[in-house]
């Protein structure tokens, strides 16, 4: 979702390419219990792979509000755009302790009701911060972001998967090996031109897959713009957009997460904070986020650690190339998406820079 840096997401009427019909919406909602006398429905700016929903409802004496996040309209990639999986883990995470999620009500997997599957949560009130270098806050308040960042992922990395119902919610050896089969294959059917550095980021990835780790759940997009902050402090109120996640390699996530030390500060479009004095902006440097993680789960280093971060900066140029080609296609729902997707050849070249210092 994109957001006024330490604002609430923002709201923008439902765009053109994403109506669909209201009035069969209202009568679903009613039928599961969620329409009130008033019903007002707007779109979050942003969500570039599945479009998001306000909906506003009840009563002025009794409001409610809810999410709504649905398919994409137009052709999708296979295996992309699975909000059945982001309702599932949400919907088991309910309970777990240091995991914040909200509260899942429904899911519809028929395309008749609005054009494509959806599914509904509570609305939690909160700020998102788009940006990494989270201009916005005082240093002390910055600090507090990244530890609640990774606090809340060592609590996730840390569920037992049996015991919240998701053991098969994904195969829990070779997810690496599977995660960098996966994107090469995606970033080539979404490839729009020839790019030298992710042809071979990509082959260097299949040469250099890290051993398995003990599996976990793994979101797949943990970064400080998919946490919904609490109002007035640095407290994670809720985890946003599990699209991507699965069982896997806790590792990934913790790599994902630290992408932003890895890409240039100040360039439109990129999220990153290399170039910034840290020490001065409050921002813990990635060795302390590092130090932290392990003390949190309890681990005494971190292998392959530039494979990892090399595989993060891989995978997001290969989405943001999807991005991209949604974009030229005319359905992608961010209306930045063309900005965003040119970053991918600058990420791609990161990661190639990763991997051959590495070597």
């Amino acid at each position: 979702m994109a957001v006024s840096d330490g604002g609430a997401p923002e709201l923008v009427p439902v765009r053109e390419a994403h109506r669909f019909d209201e009035a069969a919406l209202r009568a679903y909602l009613a039928s599961h219990g969620l329409l009130g006398e008033t019903f007002r429905l707007s779109q979050f700016q942003g969500g570039q792979s599945n479009p998001t929903f306000f909906i506003e409802t009840g009563t002025a004496a009794d409001p409610r509000h809810y999410v709504l996040r649905k398919q994409p309209p137009g052709e999708i990639l296979p295996s992309a755009h699975r909000i059945d999986r982001e309702y599932r883990v949400m919907a088991a995470l309910a309970d777990a302790s240091g995991v914040p999620v909200p509260t899942m009500h429904c899911y519809c997997d028929d395309a008749a009701v609005i054009g494509t599957p959806f599914y509904v949560m509570d609305y939690v009130p909160g700020r998102v911060f788009g940006d990494p270098a989270l201009p916005a806050l005082d240093p002390d308040d910055r600090g507090g972001v990244y530890h609640a960042l990774i606090d809340s992922m060592a609590a996730l990395h840390g569920v037992d998967v049996e015991a919240v119902g998701l053991s098969d919610f994904g195969r829990p050896n070779g997810y690496v090996e599977r995660q960098i089969r996966r994107w090469r294959s995606q970033y080539e059917a979404s490839a729009t031109e020839t790019d030298a550095n992710m042809d071979a980021l990509g082959a260097w990835l299949a040469d250099h897959v890290p051993a398995d780790d003990a599996p976990a759940i793994a979101h797949g997009d943990f970064r400080i713009g998919n946490l919904l902050l609490a109002p007035e402090a640095p407290r994670v109120a809720a985890i946003l957009d599990w699209e991507l996640a699965t069982i896997g390699h806790p590792l990934a996530d913790l790599a994902y997460a630290c992408m932003p030390y890895y890409l240039p500060h100040g360039v439109e479009g990129v999220r990153g904070i290399e170039g910034l004095d840290l020490a001065a902006a409050g921002i813990p440097t990635e060795a302390e986020q590092l130090a932290r993680y392990c003390e949190r789960r309890g681990l005494g280093s971190i292998d392959d650690w530039p494979v990892f971060v090399a595989f993060a900066l891989f995978r997001t140029a290969a989405i943001l190339q999807g991005v991209y080609a949604r974009a030229l296609a005319g359905n992608a729902s961010n209306r930045d998406a063309l900005t965003v997707g040119r970053r991918a050849g600058l990420i791609a070249e990161r990661g190639w820079a990763v991997a051959k210092s590495h070597d």
